[in-house]
C-alpha cells in the first residue's frame, strides 16, 4: 500500500524542525528530506513553508545558522538547535501529546 502524503497540521512544523535538529545540525534541504524519511514519506514539507519556519525559529533564538559545506561539496546554510531551543521542543512535544490524547478521547468516545 502506498502511503498518502499529508499536509502538516498548522503549528507542527516548528516542533518537527526542532526534533530533526536535536539529531544533529543540518541544512534546509536535509531537514525536509529527514522529516519525509522519518515519517515514511507521509509528511511533506515544501520549501515555501520550511524557510519561513527556519527564519522564525532563528529570530526567536531557538535555532542558529552558519555556513558550511554539504556532502556534495556545495556551500549551504546549516541550522542547529540552541540551548533555548531544547526546552522549547520539550514543551511543544508535551503540548502535542496532550492535544493528540484529547483528540483520541473524542474519536473513541461511545457516549456524549
Amino acid at each position: 500500500m502506498i502511503p498518502r502524503r499529508a499536509e502538516l497540521i498548522q503549528g507542527t512544523l516548528d516542533m518537527l524542525v526542532l526534533k530533526v535538529l536535536q539529531l544533529g545540525d543540518m541544512h534546509g534541504w536535509g531537514i525536509t528530506e529527514r522529516i519525509e524519511r522519518m515519517s515514511e514519506e507521509v509528511l511533506q514539507v515544501g520549501q515555501g513553508s520550511l524557510y519561513p519556519a527556519l527564519y522564525r525559529l532563528e529570530s526567536q533564538g531557538v535555532i542558529r545558522s552558519y555556513w558550511g559545506v554539504t556532502e556534495n561539496n556545495r556551500r549551504a546554510r546549516y541550522y542547529a538547535i540552541t540551548a533555548k531551543g531544547k526546552p522549547r521542543f520539550a514543551q511543544e512535544r508535551a503540548d502535542w501529546q496532550r492535544l493528540a490524547s484529547a483528540i483520541e478521547l473524542v474519536l473513541t468516545a461511545t457516549t456524549a
